[in-house]
């Protein structure tokens, strides 16, 4: 199996029959497919589906860790079809293994009858936060120079991330699977960042770390080209899981999603330890 490069050659689904799609993965340094990738596929499948009816959230449960170097089946079965919602529920696996499942609402556009907002928080703007990594196609800037993987940096349960992709096209549909790829990477981070001695560098080495449901809202149009502020909190930690969530907002302050998820942060059982050197898939 090839490999794909960059975030939108993953959206380019193969159809294998009546609503079903292989898929390829972008290489991941842990061994396993990139959970984002896999909510942007789903948001693909399902816009393919029902392409009369726009995304308006999706909620995905993570079963088990899929291979970058095996393909990927996606399946979709349409539950239901109206004029204004629809229903599909989405299933990705590799060699009969479920991955994952997803139910993704879908929706007609409709005129407002009344619109309200949350605020965005402060923030200096993109321009004055400091440059991750461009990678993939996808720009990350993060506000107040925090670095999630050093274990000592200790600060509010609280991030703040600039996110762009270059490398369109950016077509609504397009960049609602963008988006929802963007999503997974950061709220894991924000929930370790109060506790002393805990970053995300040591995850999948010291401590095992996965996302185990994930739902992403959209509200309202936007061109994942632009940049757009991901403003992330992690409300609780505990008993070996956390739950985070996020607002996004275009620079000129319109919310356009939200996102949530439950994760899992804990010591290594003694069997899944990975060896001094090595990398754990868990």
């Amino acid at each position: 199996m090839s490999n794909r490069a960059d975030v939108v050659d993953v959206l380019d689904l193969e159809p294998t029959g009546v609503d079903s799609y292989r898929g390829e993965s972008l290489t991941d340094s842990h061994g396993v497919v990139f959970g984002g990738q896999l909510m942007a596929q789903i948001v693909t499948v399902a816009g393919l589906a029902l392409p009369d009816k726009r995304v308006k959230s999706v909620h995905n449960v993570f079963a088990r860790g899929g291979d970058p170097e095996q393909p990927l089946a996606l399946r979709v079965v349409r539950q239901h079809a109206g004029r204004s919602f629809a229903t599909v529920a989405v299933t990705v696996a590799q060699d009969e293994r479920l991955c994952t499942s997803a139910l993704v609402l879908m929706q007609s556009a409709e005129p407002d009858l009344i619109r309200h907002q949350a605020a965005m928080p402060t923030s200096k703007g993109p321009d004055s936060a400091t440059p991750k990594y461009l990678a993939r196609g996808w720009e990350v800037r993060i506000d107040d120079d925090v670095d999630l993987y050093d274990p000592e940096a200790v600060g509010p349960p609280e991030l703040n991330v600039w996110s762009r992709f270059s490398n369109g096209p950016h077509d609504a549909s397009t960049s609602q699977a963008l988006l929802a790829y963007a999503s997974d990477g950061f709220l894991i981070g924000t929930a370790m960042r109060p506790h002393a001695g805990v970053g995300q560098s040591m995850a999948h080495v010291s401590i095992s770390t996965s996302v185990i449901s994930q739902t992403v809202t959209f509200h309202d149009e936007f061109d994942a080209a632009d940049w757009h502020l991901l403003a992330h909190e992690s409300p609780h930690a505990g008993g070996g899981r956390s739950y985070g969530r996020a607002h996004v907002f275009t620079a000129d302050w319109r919310l356009v999603a939200s996102y949530d998820q439950q994760n899992m942060i804990r010591a290594f059982a003694a069997d899944r330890r990975p060896a001094p050197g090595t990398v754990s898939k868990y």
